[in-house]
C-alpha cells in the first residue's frame, strides 16, 4: 500500500506526537527569574534622623570640687629657735690639744611648728673642731625647751676657734638664733 506524501507526515505525526507531548509533560518548564538591577538609592539609604528642637534651654550646673583645707599646724606653723644659755663650756673657755669637747646649749623652740627627725642642726662656719657637719635637732614641741649637744675634738694648735651652727627645717630652710662654741686651745 502506498501511502502519498501528505498521508506519509500526517501518520508520522500520529505516531510521534504523543511521545512529543509526553517528552514535554514530564519536564517542567522553565520560568525565568526576573533580574531586578539595583538602584542607586536603595544602596545608599542610610537612616535619617530628624532632631526636633526644644525651646528649654538646660544649663548644666559644675559642681565644686573638694579642696582639702590645711590643717591648722600648716596653715600658722613658723619655725623659730632662741638660744636661752650655754649649758657647758662656757665661751672662751680654755682647752688642752686634743680634748673631748662635749658642749651642749639650752634653746627653746620658741615657733608653732613642732621640731621632729627631719629637722637638723648644720654647721655654718669657723672651725669643724672634729664635729660631724650636721646633727639631727632634738625633737620638741612648739614652745618646749631643748638641749642640743655636739661633740668637739680640741686641734693640736695654740689659738682661738670658734665653729657656728644654725638650725634647718625639712625644707632646707635655716631658722633661729644661730648657736656658737668659742674656746681657747692651749698645749698640756
Amino acid at each position: 500500500m502506498t501511502l502519498g506524501y501528505p498521508r506519509l507526515i500526517r501518520t508520522i505525526s500520529l505516531i510521534l506526537l504523543p511521545g512529543i507531548f509526553l517528552a514535554s509533560a514530564c519536564s517542567p518548564a522553565e520560568t525565568p527569574t526576573p533580574f531586578i538591577p539595583p538602584t542607586s538609592q536603595s544602596l545608599l539609604i542610610e537612616p535619617t534622623f530628624i532632631i526636633n528642637p526644644t525651646q528649654n534651654i538646660v544649663t548644666a550646673q559644675s559642681t565644686p570640687l573638694p579642696t582639702i583645707a590645711p590643717t591648722a599646724e600648716e596653715e600658722t606653723c613658723v619655725n623659730d629657735l632662741n638660744y636661752l644659755e650655754d649649758l657647758t663650756i662656757p665661751d672662751n673657755s680654755f682647752v688642752t690639744y686634743g680634748a673631748t669637747i662635749d658642749k651642749q646649749w639650752l634653746v627653746q623652740n620658741s615657733g608653732t611648728c613642732d621640731w621632729n627627725a627631719n629637722y637638723r642642726f648644720i654647721h655654718i662656719g669657723g672651725a669643724d673642731l672634729g664635729a660631724r657637719a650636721e646633727v639631727s635637732l632634738f625633737p620638741a614641741r612648739a614652745g618646749a625647751n631643748a638641749t642640743i649637744q655636739i661633740l668637739f675634738t680640741a686641734p693640736f694648735t695654740d689659738g682661738e676657734y670658734e665653729s657656728a651652727w644654725q638650725a634647718f627645717d625639712p625644707n632646707g630652710l635655716a631658722f633661729g638664733d644661730p648657736i656658737y662654741i668659742r674656746v681657747n686651745v692651749v698645749a698640756p
